[in-house]
C-alpha cells in the first residue's frame, strides 16, 4: 500500500476470479475504502488506522468487502441500482448519483457500461475522481487512459465506447479535480481533468 497524495493511499491485488490486478483506494481522513481487496500485505498494513466505511463504484467490485468488515466492522455502500448482483447476505446500505456517500465525496452516474456504473468525486484539495470501469489504464495498470478491452464490452463495443466517451466528456466540465483514481490501473495524479478530456475527444 503507498500513499500516493496526503492522506490517500492505493495498492493493487490480483483478482482471484480475473486472474490480473485490480486496484483499491484508502482515504484515510473518512476511513474509507474504495473497491476493495485485501492487500499483498494483509489488513495488518491498516493496524493503527480508522477503517470504517467501504464504498462500491460497482455492483461488480464487491471484491474483499466481507474481509473488511469481518476485521473491521465497516459499513458498506454500494449502488442501488447493482445490489441485485449480490449474495443474500452481502448486504450494503444503497446510494444513487448525487448523493455524499461519504464526507465530501459525492456519487457520479457514469451509468454506460451497467446502470450501476458510478464515479466517486472527492472535493477535498485539489479533488479527485474515483472511477469504475469505463476507463482503465494497460499495460500493467500504467501506460494512457483506454477502453476495457472489446471482449469486455458486450456485442457492440463501438457505442459503449461512444456512450462513454459522451458522458466523460460531461463529468470533465460538471466537476472539477486533480487526480483520477482507477478501478482498474494505476492513478493519475496530476492534470487528469485535462488528460480524461483528452481522452474523451480521442477518436
Amino acid at each position: 500500500m503507498e500513499e500516493i497524495a496526503p492522506g490517500i493511499h492505493h495498492w493493487s491485488a490480483v483478482h482471484p476470479r480475473l486472474g490480473f490486478p485490480v486496484h483499491s483506494h484508502y482515504v484515510e481522513s473518512l476511513g474509507l475504502v474504495i473497491d476493495p481487496m485485501v492487500p499483498e500485505d494483509g489488513l495488518d498494513v491498516f493496524a493503527g488506522l480508522d477503517v470504517g466505511r467501504i464504498v462500491l463504484t460497482s455492483g461488480v467490485h464487491y471484491r474483499d468487502a466481507d474481509a473488511f468488515r469481518d476485521a473491521f466492522g465497516c459499513e458498506l455502500l454500494a449502488p442501488k441500482a447493482g445490489t441485485h448482483r449480490f449474495a443474500p447476505d452481502q448486504l450494503a446500505t444503497t446510494y444513487e448519483a448525487g448523493e455524499e456517500v461519504a464526507p465530501g465525496v459525492f456519487a457520479i452516474e457514469v451509468g454506460v457500461l451497467c446502470p450501476d456504473e458510478m464515479a466517486l468525486h472527492f472535493t477535498r484539495g485539489n479533488g479527485f475522481l474515483f472511477v469504475a470501469d469505463g476507463v482503465v489504464r494497460s499495460p500493467e495498470g500504467g501506460g494512457p487512459l483506454t477502453f476495457p478491452p472489446d471482449f469486455a464490452l458486450g456485442d457492440d463495443p463501438e457505442a459503449l465506447k461512444a456512450g462513454l466517451r459522451a458522458r466523460f466528456a460531461e463529468i470533465v466540465e460538471e466537476i472539477a479535480f486533480e487526480g483520477l483514481l482507477l478501478a482498474h490501473g494505476d492513478p493519475v495524479l496530476t492534470g487528469a481533468r485535462d488528460e480524461l478530456r483528452a481522452f474523451a475527444m480521442r477518436t
